[in-house]
């Protein structure tokens, strides 16, 4: 073992230990890996920041914008709109339809991103079929992790394979190489789950933390609905002002926003006049919106359209506020202040500090009083810089609106990215064409480019490739993979895809997969040009087994969804010890089979 072999373990060694006990983020460890490297003169300075120019991560930037841009369009909503419309209320069918779904959504966009995308629309379905939401979020984070593997795009394992692939003199894989592999994954999941999942998932209620909105609503008793009503011609409420129609104190309800003509009015003034074939999105219980219809001559629709942004927790929800003591609202009354006017937000009730909920009425403001507030994000944020109001609930900024408008220009865009790819020309190139193309076309707004970039990914891909230029210079990896080679060089080809497959998944639960892919390919080439086993395909093994990390919530899908399911660690141990042996056997398999 030489000087240079020592030093490059050494830096591995350092780098693993800080992955393992997260003393550092994995993007900084890996910054500090391309720093230490050429000062040890292992690599030069050029071979250590040469990872920023590499394809790989170009490819990785593309990706992301393409993806932020899809999601930015909409299209994403109608698919989940149009899955949760159609799939009923029975656990298995929502499992099965939204798993798919959200699988091949990840072939092209990042995993989280797409779980991010259909989690509301679970835990409205969870709510309103009385499904403990723990029995479908898992499928559904298990289903985006698999759909990583659909794409040699889809995940970054798979991105960087084709610039090791090429760095060691081999072919790279074209966009759908990895699509079997992947389909049979991602249906191996699916029906893990259809089969076993009343056994492998806990059946725990709700989450181990309410969203604000949710405890809110049960700490005041609050509706839970909101509905989309359209007032037709013949209506009785046509001409009328809402203060008019005393809503609030005949049915208790409240009317959030009121749409006409595409141009949208939250929490509308007292004032306002309603018109024949506006749509108003009104907060109530079923049976007093039923009333209200009925006796106004009104349309309910059966679900949000117009205002589906008000039932999405991300985007709106319900607020605490309190009136100060040196407040300039004392003795004043909603209508002296025109709240809803000036504010746009709906005030929804009253405590008084005795604790006593008061429905609206010409209450005057007390110090101390505290109200309950419905209404998007951005406007309860607004709220928060008068000095006349203090906002109790911890908002988060809101993701910016949708832009509907917008949606065939980001498939635009997607088919030339795909079609460049097939016509032969490199990935980075393709897809940066399309997302160029989406931000020329207004897909992307130009101020939102560099945050729809996850810069932690890019820098930790960056930081990691000259950990396997080290690697190959310093002769590491080929003493590596001679004593690999050595141990389990006699036990046939399948038992060395195993040993393969399992060293990946192993390396992957504990840092980052890029990692272990920039570790593990150029081992893995070199053993099967000593084997005599097609060396590509083992690389793609190790590509496809560093997504195999159901076991720990480890994987950033896993920790997204642990939250919102009500998750422990034993829970993941349950579902995903099964489901990494599945994964397992299907992909030896399948390389088996078609790669080797």
């Amino acid at each position: 073992m030489t000087l240079e072999i020592m030093i490059t373990y050494a830096v591995l060694l350092l780098a693993v230990t800080l992955f393992v006990t997260e003393k550092l983020r994995t993007d900084l460890v890996a910054v500090l890996v391309m720093v230490i490297l050429p000062w040890t003169g292992v690599i030069t300075a050029s071979e250590a920041f040469a990872g920023f120019s590499s394809n790989a991560v170009i490819s990785v930037m593309a990706v992301m914008l393409i993806g932020y841009g899809v999601d930015r369009s909409g299209i994403m909503a109608v698919v989940a709109e149009f899955i949760t419309k159609r799939v009923g209320k029975k656990e298995k069918n929502v499992m099965v339809s939204t798993s798919a779904t959200v699988g091949i959504i990840s072939s092209f966009m990042q995993n989280i991103g797409a779980a991010a995308l259909f989690l509301p629309a679970l835990r409205k379905i969870g709510r309103n079929a009385n499904i403990p939401v723990s029995k479908i979020i898992m499928p559904m984070g298990f289903a985006a992790i698999l759909g990583g593997t659909l794409t040699m795009v889809a995940s970054g394992p798979l991105i960087i394979l084709n610039d090791l692939l090429m760095e060691s003199g081999n072919d790279p894989f074209n966009l759908f190489a990895v699509t079997p592999i992947g389909l049979a994954l991602l249906g191996a999941g699916i029906l893990y789950f259809y089969l076993f999942g009343r056994w492998v998932l806990p059946a725990a209620k709700g989450e181990t933390k309410p969203s604000i909105t949710e405890e809110i609503r049960k700490t005041y008793n609050l509706p839970a609905d909101i509905y989309e009503v359209t007032i037709p011609a013949n209506s009785s409420l046509a001409g009328k002002s809402i203060e008019e129609l005393e809503i609030w104190t005949t049915y208790g309800i409240n009317i959030l926003a009121l749409s006409e003509a595409g141009s949208h009015l939250y929490s509308p003034w007292r004032k306002t006049r309603l018109q024949e074939n506006q749509t108003i999105a009104v907060l109530g219980s079923q049976d007093n919106v039923t009333a209200f219809a009925e006796n106004h001559q009104l349309t309910v629709k059966d679900n949000l359209k117009v205002f589906a942004n008000l039932e999405n927790e991300d985007r709106a929800g319900f607020a605490e506020i309190v009136i100060p003591p040196k407040s300039r609202m004392v003795g004043k009354k909603l209508a002296d202040i025109g709240f809803r006017k000036n504010y746009k937000l709906e005030p929804v009730a009253f405590i008084t500090r005795d604790g006593e909920k008061h429905n609206l009425s010409e209450v005057p403001f007390e110090a101390g009083m505290q109200m309950i507030i419905f209404g998007r994000w951005e406007d309860i944020l607004r709220l928060k810089t008068s000095h006349d109001f203090a906002v109790l609930t911890e908002v988060q900024p809101p993701e910016p609106e949708p832009k509907t408008d917008k949606k065939k220009y980001a498939l635009l865009s997607i088919a030339v990215a795909i079609g460049l790819v097939l016509a032969g020309f490199q990935l980075s190139l393709s897809f940066f064409t399309g997302a160029m193309l989406m931000i020329l076309l207004g897909v992307i707004p130009k101020e939102e480019i560099y945050p729809a970039i996850d810069w932690k990914t890019v820098f930790l891909l960056a930081g990691l490739i000259p950990m396997g230029t080290a690697f190959e210079n310093s002769g590491a990896a080929e003493y590596t993979a001679s004593g690999i080679i050595n141990l389990v060089g006699g036990w046939g080809t399948l038992g060395i895809l195993f040993v393969i497959a399992i060293i990946s998944m192993f390396f992957s639960l504990f840092m980052s997969n890029v990692a272990a892919t920039v570790l593990l390919v150029p081992l893995v080439i070199m053993m099967g040009n000593s084997l005599g086993i097609d060396p590509t395909g083992l690389a793609l093994l190790v590509a496809v087994s560093a997504s195999n990390s159901f076991v720990l919530p480890t994987h950033q899908v896993n920790a997204f969804i642990m939250g919102p399911g009500g998750y422990r660690n034993a829970d993941y141990m349950k579902a995903g010890s099964l489901m990494s042996v599945i994964f397992l056997i299907v992909s030896v398999t399948m390389i088996y089979l078609f790669f080797v």
